[in-house]
């Protein structure tokens, strides 16, 4: 998403070129490879973790922080290779959306007119928001102290950031449109006139 921003702000007349069938489907097919290989380092680790305290978790979802607390062998340097592998492939897309977007505001910025700069703008802004909202929950999932770690905590920590980026991702993404904001409005003053 980031690259297409880019490419659609900075590179405009080149966008169909850049931008091609090919193109999207080699990033699509980078984005479900990479996807699937860390799944496959995720699921082979945890399977090869012997478990000595049952095999229940106490969880709605199968979370890996979950599954260590039943094993009984010492994991902490598989968890350290997963953190790892995680931490590069993380700092690897962060640095890429950050770099794309400081590029994306450096050009949005010399744009002369108000209007050009405010539909470059909401063209940004959307994606900006899903990515911001899913990573600053995972961080608070996976980073927060374990003094903090209780199972109902760890339950609404693991659906605020699995459950609720993808649910919003389309209301975000859909209120560029103006037809969805005015129902969006008039279901709102509806709303607030019956309690009334």
């Amino acid at each position: 998403m980031a690259y297409d921003r880019y490419i659609a702000i900075c590179r405009p007349l080149h966008y169909g070129t850049l931008m091609g069938s090919r193109a999207c489907v080699r990033m699509a097919a980078a984005a479900w490879g990479t996807g699937f290989l860390y799944a496959l380092l995720h699921t082979a680790n945890t399977f090869s973790i012997p478990l000595c305290q049952g095999n229940t978790v106490e969880q709605f979802f199968c979370e890996v922080p979950q599954i260590l607390k039943l094993s009984c062998s010492d994991s902490y340097l598989r968890e350290a290779g997963l953190l790892l592998v995680s931490a590069c492939l993380f700092f690897g897309c962060f640095v890429f959306i950050v770099v794309s977007y400081v590029q994306i505001f450096t050009a949005v910025l010399r744009i002369p007119s108000e209007q050009g700069r405010h539909k470059a703008f909401s063209m940004c802004l959307p994606h900006l928001a899903v990515v911001s909202l899913f990573i600053s929950t995972a961080l608070f999932a996976y980073l927060k102290p374990p003094s903090l770690s209780s199972p109902a905590l760890d339950l609404v920590v693991a659906v605020l950031y699995s459950v609720v980026p993808p649910a919003v991702n389309p209301l975000i993404y859909s209120m560029r449109n103006k037809e969805l904001k005015e129902a969006l409005r008039k279901m709102i003053q509806l709303v607030v006139f019956q309690q009334q």
